[in-house]
């Protein structure tokens, strides 16, 4: 077997969650939602499965659903992309490995922002390029010039963003993408943005795409998720938006993985992408208010909460909450004598680790939060 993938484990999403089936535990560790999303997406999904072709759509996604990207795109971020620049993906970890296969030589160095999602480092290592690690520390987890100093060379190749950043909950601010599309420009290095959680975002903020900074048109690959945007995290619907001189290659890569994606779903995605404003305000304020009620309840329990800006996710920092054991611990703990499951952030640390930061899930009914807020009221 190949030796990068024989010496790695289970991803501690899977393992948790098998933890939390075998113990019967709440599980507020993987992400992924209560609900049935949206009724009208789940409708159109199922109406063309049974009412369209079922056989291959084309390689790059099918027509409609590119157009729908580059119009989404107009409306909600002012980005001015072409149909043609719009790769259709099996999810947005296949568009990350296509886009990672494609881009990275042997030899080439990646920078990477760690906590990091866990699939970065190892499509790096097998297109055989080398990591360079930039460590993130709470409470704020700012990306810095000196930190980017530290790790650039004449071998940098590629630098993957993660915004509005898993498992952290936070946003890249105006001076970091600021910061990080000067460092491109002159350097010479190309960006993929991982901007899955683009659209799940709180307290009034709004998403901002390093593609549309100056100089990042034509050097950045924004790489979306419907899973996400909709709810439906089973789906695995994504797609990459590049310029021709990157999507081109790109599309080379991706042909030889999932080669495409099934074309009911795509069908559901061009739909829902079209869905009014109403749609995402209220899916963001419906998230909002589950995150308000785990952040109340814990804190009310005597939690230190780190503050959650977007995604699915907040994060209790341990060492503020009077609690001494470290992370992985704490999680083990919770899990086998509280029953609830959760995510220790060093898990998402190839080096260095921050070990005192627990990840948990808020995308849950009310009655879910609150069943782990009781059993969280037990600390160890």
């Amino acid at each position: 077997m190949n030796p990068l993938y024989a010496n790695l484990g289970t991803t501690i999403f899977e393992a948790m969650s098998a933890r939390a089936r075998a113990n019967g535990a709440i599980n507020l560790g993987q992400g992924f939602p209560d609900g049935r999303g949206p009724e009208d997406v789940l409708a159109e999904a199922a109406r063309a499965l049974l009412g369209e072709s079922n056989q291959y759509p084309p390689m790059a996604g099918t027509p409609a659903l590119r157009l729908a990207v580059t119009d989404h795109y107009a409306a909600h971020q002012g980005l001015d992309l072409d149909a043609s620049e719009v790769i259709v993906t099996s999810g947005a970890t296949e568009a990350l490995a296509a886009s990672i296969l494609a881009l990275v030589s042997p030899g080439d160095e990646v920078v990477m922002f760690q906590p990091l999602y866990d699939a970065y480092l190892p499509l790096v290592q097998r297109a055989g390029g080398t990591a360079r690690l930039v460590r993130l520390e709470p409470p704020e987890w700012k990306i810095t010039a000196a930190a980017l100093a530290k790790v650039v060379s004449p071998r940098t190749k590629l630098i993957i963003l993660n915004t509005p950043l898993n498992p952290t909950a936070t946003m890249a601010t105006p001076e970091e993408l600021a910061l990080l599309a000067d460092f491109c420009v002159s350097h010479d290095v190309i960006a993929i943005c991982d901007e899955v959680w683009e659209h799940v975002v709180f307290d009034g903020r709004e998403h901002v795409s390093l593609m549309t900074l100056p100089g990042m048109r034509d050097r950045t690959v924004k790489i979306g998720s419907a899973g996400k945007i909709f709810s439906l995290t089973g789906w695995k619907v994504g797609w990459l938006c590049a310029a021709p001189a990157l999507s081109q290659g790109i599309a080379k890569a991706h042909q030889f993985l999932t080669f495409t994606t099934p074309p009911n779903l795509q069908a559901a995605a061009a739909y829902g992408l079209g869905k009014d404003m109403a749609y995402f305000t209220g899916m963001r304020a419906g998230f909002q208010r589950s995150r308000d009620r785990l952040a109340t309840g814990l804190t009310g329990l005597g939690y230190k909460v780190l503050p959650s800006a977007a995604t699915y996710f907040l994060s209790i920092d341990l060492a503020a909450s009077g609690i001494t054991m470290g992370d992985l611990a704490f999680c083990e703990w919770l899990v086998e004598e509280a029953g609830v499951a959760a995510i220790p952030v060093s898990a998402f640390y190839a080096q260095d680790a921050v070990t005192n930061v627990v990840r948990l899930c808020f995308a849950k009914a009310d009655e879910t939060i609150d069943g782990a807020l009781e059993r969280m009221a037990r600390r160890p």
